[in-house]
């Protein structure tokens, strides 16, 4: 009994330790497949992770070098006379004004469309004439140069420059001498010529170049830079909340006229003068301008030629045009010696789109239609 027991309790046991020993395997073989399952699952997990990791470092990247792209800016620093960027060493040079010819026989000008900033005033009706301010750019012709007068002497002071004239009033010549200028005068100049081959006679026909200006300078022992204040400028191009002015007309007197028209695609206005196209006598370029200023200020006919006195000191109206609108401004300037600034009619100084700044003198109530 007892060996029978224990017979079929070995047989028992034996039995028993191999279910046991199944129920083991068993057990192993679902966990290695589980932990099989689960390690596939595991590296899809990570091939995913790794995948949107891929992509993120992508975008990332793409997202670093268009936002470096937003932030690149032009070569150089901003020109305080036109916001314009150049070479550092021309934008801390001294400016340069001069007297351009508007004479019909002085026409067209050299030189002019490489201006920052232009100045038309009235002189001896029926006529005006140009001051062009350069900094950045170095025209190897420039001309008809002309004669002084005591507002743009009272202009130009603002930019501290070397002065480039031929002659002027005796009022003019005084205010040279009574305020320092830096006067390069073709009178007693030898760097100025007159050229003949264009048609042009005296005193029409009166030229210097920017390599001729620097020499005077040097020659004169003018210092290198200017003390002056710039204007104001949006970093970017902007669209003022204005009126619409596509077409500009002002009618200075009735065989005096000066045209602007709105170029939508380039964003500048095309000049005309006298109902033609103004360009450059040297490369035939269209002139144009981005910021348009028509300045309101006194003036009055002094003697029997006809000479202007013209209050460019103290303050009046005027109209601001850039990118086909206008809107009504104040202008003041304190003295001779400080410069000009522009208020909105809230009183916010104006700040300028970069480009070249055409500013145009007018009589009060001046006569100026725009569309």
């Amino acid at each position: 009994m007892n060996r029978y027991y224990k017979e079929q309790g070995g047989r028992l046991m034996t039995k028993k330790t191999s279910k046991v020993i199944i129920l083991l395997l068993l057990m192993l073989l679902v966990t290695a497949t589980a932990c099989s399952n689960k390690s596939k699952d595991i590296d899809s997990v990570d091939a995913i992770l790794e995948e949107e990791k891929d992509i993120n470092e992508d975008n990332l990247e793409e997202e670093t070098v268009g936002s470096e792209q937003d932030t690149i800016l032009p070569d150089g620093i901003p020109s305080p006379i036109s916001g314009i960027y150049g070479d550092e060493e021309k934008v801390n040079r001294r400016p340069v004004a001069v007297m351009f010819d508007n004479d019909p026989k002085a026409r067209w000008q050299a030189g002019l469309s490489q201006a920052e900033v232009v100045y038309e005033f009235l002189v001896e009706p029926p006529y005006t004439r140009y001051m062009g301010i350069f900094l950045l750019n170095d025209p190897e012709i420039i001309g008809p140069v002309r004669s002084a007068r005591p507002y743009f002497i009272a202009t130009l002071l603002e930019y501290d420059p070397l002065y480039v004239r031929v002659g002027g009033s005796e009022q003019a010549k005084a205010d040279v001498k009574k305020y320092n200028v830096a006067d390069i005068d073709g009178l007693y100049s030898s760097v100025f010529w007159r050229e003949t081959k264009t048609g042009k006679k005296a005193p029409n026909n009166m030229y210097i170049s920017m390599e001729g200006i620097r020499k005077e300078q040097k020659r004169l022992n003018y210092k290198e830079t200017g003390d002056y204040e710039g204007f104001p400028f949006n970093e970017k191009d902007l669209d003022i909340d204005g009126e619409s002015a596509k077409e500009v007309l002002i009618k200075y007197y009735s065989n005096n006229t000066t045209k602007y028209e709105y170029d939508e695609e380039k964003k500048v206005y095309n000049r005309y003068k006298d109902g033609k196209l103004h360009i450059d006598e040297v490369d035939q370029i269209t002139i144009t301008a981005k910021n348009i200023f028509i300045l309101e200020a006194n003036t009055k006919v002094i003697d029997n030629e006809g000479r202007m006195e013209i209050q460019v000191i103290g303050e009046g109206k005027g109209l601001y045009i850039t990118n086909g609108k206008y809107k009504s401004i104040v202008w003041k300037k304190a003295s001779v010696n400080d410069k000009i600034k522009f208020f909105d009619l809230e009183g916010k100084e104006i700040k300028l789109n970069p480009g070249t700044t055409w500013i145009q003198y007018t009589k009060p109530d001046p006569d100026v239609d725009i569309k």
